[in-house]
């Protein structure tokens, strides 16, 4: 039983760890080619963003990709 906890541990860790890298990356660069009013936004506001973009940070990773350079 320890063994699976610590597995569902480690991966929960390595999880969150890539959600905090990519986390970064969208909310400073990526977010404003997904939607273009965050271009406007303050830092401040960006980092009110960071927990939600870490927990879902699978489902962000493909719609960055999908989406169109903004003009």
């Amino acid at each position: 039983m320890d063994t699976i906890i610590m597995v569902f541990l480690i991966i929960l860790v390595a999880y969150f760890s890539l959600g905090l890298l990519f986390g970064f990356y969208f909310i400073f660069l990526g977010a404003s080619k997904v939607d273009p009013l965050m271009e406007d936004s303050k830092k401040k506001v960006r980092l009110l963003l960071l927990p939600g973009v870490i927990a879902t940070w699978p489902f962000l990773i493909g719609k960055l990709f999908k989406s169109k350079p903004v003009d």
